[in-house]
């Protein structure tokens, strides 16, 4: 893990309350895998005092992308950043997801809700690099909330999109979309990453499935180095239930280790 008391902004892209943000971090660049993290200090002042965690959204050379949502006053305060603007960032925190060589020529499910889409778009460039067929399952309430899409359309891969309200792609749930999917092809795995009660409903599907699946958790997080202990969640390893901290044992869990908030 590297601090970079001046990563450069070098491009933003906004769509209503949602934002991309390119830096120029080398170090972190370098060392950063898809499914890992960046705590980023969003003022230079004490209001607030905490770093904010957003997932590594993409990576190349010495440039590092986030993908967020304005839901706060930390994210209210980031998407004010103009370009040449300097960030104090710590990264890559957490572990990534698990990129396995048997993953060649096989298909691989990315299911991501609304602003969890965030570490997938790293992710399935790295499975395509890989050999790996990537399938991007891309949901959100309204049109609105895929600010991604034209992006996605132009990465080369396979991508479903879906709205709740049927204003573009499949209506209904990306859950229900990535669950019709399941009844026509076997993918070798599955990785997921949004709402909680996106990924619980998910969990379950690929469990009648019998599809191995990963999840990457969202959590509050103090320190992000695993110190303060402030983002811990039950986690089942070994048949044994313990309190793992997300932010450093995660946030990439596999399926079964998981303990939904309705468990």
């Amino acid at each position: 893990m590297f601090q970079d008391k001046n990563a450069r902004i070098i491009k933003t892209e906004s769509w209503g309350n949602y934002f991309l943000l390119r830096l120029a971090a080398a170090e972190i660049a370098q060392k950063s895998k898809p499914g890992q993290f960046l705590m980023i200090r969003v003022s230079p002042g004490l209001n607030p005092l905490l770093r904010r965690p957003l997932s590594i959204h993409d990576c190349s050379g010495s440039e590092v992308e986030i993908f967020f949502q304005v839901t706060g006053k930390g994210t209210e305060l980031l998407s004010q950043k103009k370009p040449g603007d300097h960030l104090d960032v710590l990264g890559p925190c957490g572990g990534g997801f698990s990129l396995l060589p048997e993953f060649k020529d096989k298909e691989i499910f990315c299911v991501g809700g609304g602003r969890g889409l965030a570490p997938l778009y790293f992710l399935a460039r790295e499975l395509q690099t890989a050999g790996a067929r990537p399938v991007v399952f891309y949901g959100g309430q309204t049109l609105s909330d895929l600010p991604l899409k034209k992006r996605l359309d132009e990465a080369g891969w396979e991508t479903n999109f879906s709205t709740d309200d049927g204003s573009f792609g499949f209506h209904g749930l990306v859950t229900q979309l990535a669950e019709k999917e399941l009844m026509k092809r076997k993918p070798s795995f599955l990785f997921g990453c949004g709402p909680e009660a996106m990924m619980t409903r998910l969990a379950e599907i690929c469990q009648q499935a019998v599809l191995p699946a990963e999840f990457s958790l969202e959590s509050i997080m103090g320190c992000g180095l695993g110190a303060c202990w402030g983002c811990s969640r039950k986690i089942k390893k070994n048949g044994e239930i313990k309190y793992l901290r997300i932010c450093q044992d995660g946030p990439v869990f596999p399926a079964e280790e998981i303990i939904w908030s309705g468990d």
